[in-house]
């Protein structure tokens, strides 16, 4: 049976005070308080700063062992590669990250890829590099480039046990459409919004500030129920995060997918 957990993507906003965290509570307090209420959570601070292990190994602590962690990679490895150092990089986060691996409280690693990675020979060769340095960590690639949705990427995944991340962003030319290809037991959705008015601005918190409506949601649990029937692990995680919207947007699908009986198993908080 598929294990099915639901999530935002970060917790540490300031912005979710007063709408999601009390007023009263202090910011060394935010994760342990998101972790009775959820049970899996994206980390996205990775991307910014390199991890340690120690970091990551305190985080576990503060939290129930019920929570598990999706990360995300950082950006010296999706975003901003060296030729000459990236596989450097590799190493040292799979070193970060070995504490969450141990104690089984890893999901998965989020390789989310910007729209400027399109689909090249150049392209494909290093993501082709990338997998094969972290085989055997479970690894969900997002891509932002229509480029890549085809079955020559899909099959090239599965060859490689890497997911694809299912995503929901506005209908823009050259995004990516939202396919339910699942190629690997470890699955990924991600929920960013439609502001489609917003999405191609540098100010990343208005680009996410989205709240999807109940009919908008219902629309995702079938496919939801479609995903599970597929893998064995599926995290669902919402990014619109702006003024908590992530926050109430899990709870409503969390109660969307409770009313449809779909057939996954989720750890009691």
């Amino acid at each position: 049976m598929c294990e099915l957990r639901i999530g935002t993507s970060g917790y540490d906003y300031l912005d979710w005070v007063g709408t999601f965290y009390p007023s009263s509570l202090k910011r060394q307090d935010f994760l342990e308080y998101y972790s009775q209420h959820f049970d899996t959570l994206e980390l996205n601070f990775s991307y910014y700063r390199m991890p340690t292990a120690e970091q990551l190994r305190n985080m576990a602590q503060q939290t129930g062992k019920h929570l598990d962690f999706s990360i995300k990679a950082n950006e010296a490895m999706t975003h901003r590669v060296d030729e000459t150092t990236w596989e450097t990089t590799v190493k040292d986060y799979l070193t970060a990250i070995e504490p969450l691996r141990r104690d089984d409280r890893l999901a998965s690693v989020l390789l989310q890829f910007p729209f400027a990675f399109s689909y090249t020979v150049e392209n494909r060769r290093y993501l082709d590099r990338l997998l094969r340095a972290m085989h055997g960590t479970p690894v969900v690639v997002e891509f932002r480039n229509a480029g890549w949705i085809n079955d020559r990427v899909f099959d090239a995944l599965r060859e490689r046990k890497a997911g694809m991340c299912i995503i929901d962003v506005p209908r823009l030319k050259g995004l990516p459409p939202s396919v339910d290809v699942v190629t690997s037991k470890v699955s990924n959705i991600r929920f960013h919004g439609r502001n489609e008015s917003n999405w191609w601005g540098s100010d990343a918190a208005r680009r996410f500030d989205y709240m999807y409506s109940e009919d908008e949601l219902s629309g995702w649990v079938s496919r939801v129920k479609t995903v599970v029937s597929e893998v064995e692990k599926l995290r669902v995680f919402f990014n619109n995060h702006r003024k908590g919207q992530a926050v109430a947007n899990a709870l409503m699908l969390k109660y969307l997918i409770m009313r449809s009986n779909i057939n996954a198993q989720a750890p009691q908080l």
